[in-house]
């Protein structure tokens, strides 16, 4: 018995050419097939695509190497300071990493800007874009270790195919004069290229210091304004607001 449903073709021809077939392997099909053999095979196909999205996001996230699991879920903006005109929503419909732009998350520590980027970069990954999690510590040493090996052309092709960079922590370590250098390296590399969150409690004015050149601390700044956001992180620590409140509801509270 032959198909009758259009939808239920509609729907077959649809799946089958995610799938790669053929117009004529389709036509062969659907020219035989009755109405409950093309939804099976439909939910058949729909569910193998589930399956490869699902593989797909796991591998994205093992490759963010995230050090938590953070969302935007109950996250408290009221002490998160956007750029006129923009707005929270505006940050999670992440359409800035479409355009390449870039963010710079200012405060002091505990203020919830790591839990923000690996929010960001969480719902980036939910969408099938590619995302790399790095302390900058972490990164100047990966950097370092990579171009003494000759191996800094393979990690900079690594980061190339990132939609997104999270840079966290910047300023926390001192850096020396090559680590600075290799880290200008992979910003440029960045630049209106790729999306970069960088997390820092450091002014723009002492950038100079944490790289150990002010012209290259310039440089990088420069970057960053041209496609780039100031978000300003203020309020009480919110590490200590969370102890406290363990402090109050005891083992309960855990």
């Amino acid at each position: 018995m032959a198909v009758r449903s259009k939808e239920d073709a509609a729907s077959l021809r649809k799946l089958a050419r995610s799938m790669y077939f053929s117009n004529s392997v389709i036509d062969g099909f659907l020219e035989s097939a009755s109405a409950s053999e093309a939804r099976c095979v439909s939910e058949l196909i729909a569910a193998e695509l589930a399956s490869r999205e699902r593989n797909k996001r796991a591998r994205l996230f093992r490759k963010a190497a995230f050090p938590q699991v953070k969302s935007f879920d109950g996250y408290d903006f009221s002490q998160v300071s956007f750029p006129d005109g923009y707005t929270s929503d505006d940050l999670m419909s992440l359409s800035f990493v479409e355009r390449a732009e870039d963010f710079l998350f200012l405060g002091p520590t505990g203020r919830g800007k790591t839990h923000l980027a690996i929010a960001v970069g969480s719902a980036c990954v939910e969408r099938g874009m590619a995302v790399r999690f790095f302390t900058t510590a972490q990164l100047v040493l990966m950097l370092t270790k990579a171009s003494h090996a000759g191996e800094l052309e393979k990690l900079m092709g690594e980061i190339a195919r990132c939609d997104l960079v999270v840079l966290d922590e910047f300023g926390y370590v001192p850096i020396d004069v090559e680590g600075a250098r290799l880290l200008f390296q992979v910003m440029s590399s960045c630049y209106e290229r790729r999306s970069m969150v960088i997390t820092t409690n450091i002014e723009f004015a002492k950038w100079g210091v944490v790289l150990g050149d002010d012209k290259l601390a310039s440089a990088a700044i420069d970057r960053l304004v041209h496609h780039g956001r100031l978000v300003e992180f203020g309020g009480t620590s919110r590490r200590m607001d969370e102890a406290l409140m363990l402090g109050k509801g005891g083992g309960d509270a855990a």
